[in-house]
């Protein structure tokens, strides 16, 4: 429908849909009495029985049809369809009621006037269908106008889900799709929902012809590597890019089709995710007891959802944070509800640090595989929180590991980190001397094995840059990147957690993984491609009518400009094409003992400086930074600082008095 016809109709059909449901239902039946009527009228001239028997000796078979076709349509339920929301399935309901009201009529009529031939009553189901399906498609055509006046949209897929999509936008008020495009050739020049299909490379003109301001992705079949060759089509165009949900969450009920949103930063990546070995996901947890630390964390939580799905006989949830405890519980019960598992879930609180917690735990339930993901992660925090920092992530992994070995716990599996690769923060170092706590406690006898699983940054984590910006540029900015030559290496939570499974399969002993995450991101691009795609442009020099400006605040305490995942050149292949074994550099137990008996004495005092310079001791490749930024540690200088210049003023004055 033209604008200028939607001008004279948009009244009409503003008034439509305000009448009550009644009124609307009397209005319907209204229609059908003149679409049967009509219809026989037409079937009636077009069979030419009219010139037998005249049409004023048949006035009353219109009354006959009526009585006859209005109660069987209430019957089936034609009078409580919602016109608006109807579907295709109004079809075989108005050809079922048609038939059986045509056979009823038929028999009545030819009993009363021989002269009703069988091709009046054919004449008379097809056009009476016609007339009934086409008058309630006319009206909802006029009414979902009228529902349609909101952000003109483009539908880039126009397979099943983007079909879906479009119905559903078009049902809403929000969106109005004004073309679908797709990369099928064989579909350009159709029509979906009466809206045409187009190529790819028409979408500038698109935007331009129909005033478009947003592209949704429809395509959820399609690879991340055709996602991304996609989203850089699109990149440069002033339009916000979204997508569809992900058709598991749609099916699950989790979220309906036109529950749109910014598109999934792992689609900017375009690495396609590394696909998981059955049988190695099922190894250590098919059939066992198993356990997760940090299990309401970002890792934590998503290493609980694979899990479940492998059938473990018990699930133990150990988790410091009371909220995060209950809502990983509440959604992993919600699993087993719905039929997904059978397993039984634990939800305890308790921290790694407290050994007789954790070494209870363990030996009560018979716990055979331990994944341990609790942790401090976020760099700056743990930096200006040294002590806290090295008592959680170092002490908390040895009491973790002990407990193990006193439980007689057949694998564990320690969550590490790229940044424990030469690691120029505490968090790095700490992470780094808890894979060398495991890698000694190995040479100890023992029936359990220990490995550890090192990858890069993961996507939407708690302290991930992806939400981060994605606030900063719905509040208008500016963009904070640390520094333009910053790069890291990204990876879906998913992913990761599916690859700290498999490797505890494959852990022979002191085994440390890693995984081929393909070609580092420059974090500056991202930024730039997340405002790109959410329709602005950049504010700089070459466009200071930008929308969002980047600013650079400098790295961060201890931050490095580039993350590696490997110390030396010593990696092995494994089961996994995408999995890698490295042989690192470590320490016997002995020696380590020791060490960590130094550690645990300057933290007892709260000794950062001490504390630093041992971790230097232990990780060779640490290269610490020269300012402490400890706050208690600085809080505590500080004191000490005024106390010397307090006693000194002090000896002065009293001097002075003498």
């Amino acid at each position: 429908m033209m604008e200028n016809e939607w001008d004279t109709f948009g009244p009409l059909a503003s008034w439509l849909a305000r009448l009550p449901r009644r009124v609307k239902r009397m209005l319907m039946i209204s229609a059908d009495i003149i679409a049967v009527s009509v219809s026989l009228l037409c079937s009636i001239m077009l069979a030419n029985v009219s010139d037998t028997v005249g049409l004023a000796s048949t006035w009353w078979l219109y009354p006959l049809a009526i009585a006859v076709f209005v109660p069987i349509f209430i019957r089936i339920g034609l009078y409580r369809t919602i016109v608006r929301f109807m579907g295709s399935k109004v079809f075989s309901t108005v050809l079922r009621g048609v038939l059986f009201a045509v056979v009823a009529f038929g028999v009545i009529a030819k009993l009363l006037l021989p002269a009703i031939t069988f091709n009046v009553l054919v004449i008379f189901t097809f056009v009476c269908f016609l007339y009934v399906c086409g008058s309630r498609f006319a009206i909802q055509s006029l009414l979902q106008r009228q529902h349609s006046q909101g952000e003109r949209v483009i539908v880039y897929g126009a397979g099943d889900a983007g079909a879906h999509l479009a119905a559903s936008l078009s049902n809403g008020q929000d969106y109005t799709p004004v073309a679908f495009v797709d990369d099928n050739r064989a579909l350009y020049g159709s029509v979906i929902h009466g809206v045409e299909v187009f190529s790819p490379e028409k979408i500038p003109d698109l935007i331009e012809r129909f005033g478009a301001t947003r592209v949704l992705l429809a395509i959820p079949s399609s690879s991340r590597r055709r996602r991304r060759e996609i989203l850089e089509h699109l990149e440069n165009l002033l339009v916000r890019v979204q997508s569809m949900p992900d058709l598991a969450d749609i099916i699950t009920g989790k979220t309906q089709f036109d529950d749109i949103s910014d598109v999934d930063v792992a689609d900017l990546l375009g690495r396609d995710a590394v696909p998981p070995d059955d049988s190695l996901l099922d190894s250590c947890i098919r059939g066992k007891v198993v356990m997760v630390t940090g299990a309401g964390g970002s890792i934590g939580s998503e290493l609980c959802r694979q899990m479940v799905r492998q059938s473990p006989t018990m699930l133990l949830l150990l988790e410091n944070s009371e909220h995060a405890l209950y809502t990983i519980d509440k959604e992993l019960r919600g699993m087993v509800q719905d039929g997904l598992t059978s397993c039984r879930i634990i939800p305890l609180l308790g921290s790694a640090e407290d050994n007789a917690r954790v070494q209870g735990v363990m030996t009560s339930f018979r716990v055979q595989t331990v994944y341990h993901a609790a942790a401090y992660k976020h760099v700056p925090i743990v930096e200006q929180n040294i002590v806290e920092g090295v008592r959680n992530n170092v002490f908390g992994t040895l009491n973790c590991a002990e407990a193990a070995i006193k439980a007689n716990v057949e694998t564990f599996v320690l969550v590490s980190t790229d940044k424990a690769v030469c690691p120029t923060n505490v968090m790095g170092a700490t992470k780094r001397l808890s894979e060398m706590v495991l890698q000694a406690f190995d040479e100890r006898e023992g029936n359990t094995r220990f490995c550890m699983v090192r990858f890069g940054n993961v996507l939407a984590s708690s302290g991930s840059v992806v939400p981060l910006f994605r606030e900063q540029i719905q509040s208008g900015g500016p963009v904070t990147v640390t520094h333009p030559e910053i790069i890291r290496y990204f990876m879906t939570i998913p992913e990761a957690a599916q690859l700290v499974i498999q490797a505890g399969s494959m852990g022979q002993g002191g085994d440390v993984f890693l995984l081929d995450m393909g070609k580092p991101v420059r974090i500056e691009d991202l930024a730039r491609r997340m405002i790109h795609l959410m329709g602005m442009t950049v504010m700089d020099d070459e466009n200071p009518d930008g929308d969002i400006e980047i600013t650079y605040t400098g790295l961060r305490p201890a931050e490095k400009l580039y993350e590696e995942l490997l110390i030396g050149n010593q990696i092995m292949g494994t089961e996994h094409p995408k999995i890698m074994r490295a042989e690192e550099k470590m320490l016997p137990w002995a020696e380590m003992r020791e060490l960590l008996n130094k550690l645990q004495d300057a933290l007892a005092k709260s000794d950062s400086e001490s504390v630093l310079n041992i971790l230097r001791t232990a990780v060779d490749e640490y290269t610490a930074s020269a300012t402490i930024v400890d706050l208690v540690w600085l809080a505590q200088n500080a004191q000490k600082s005024d106390r010397r210049v307090t006693g000194t003023v002090t000896t002065i004055a009293s001097a002075k008095q003498v």
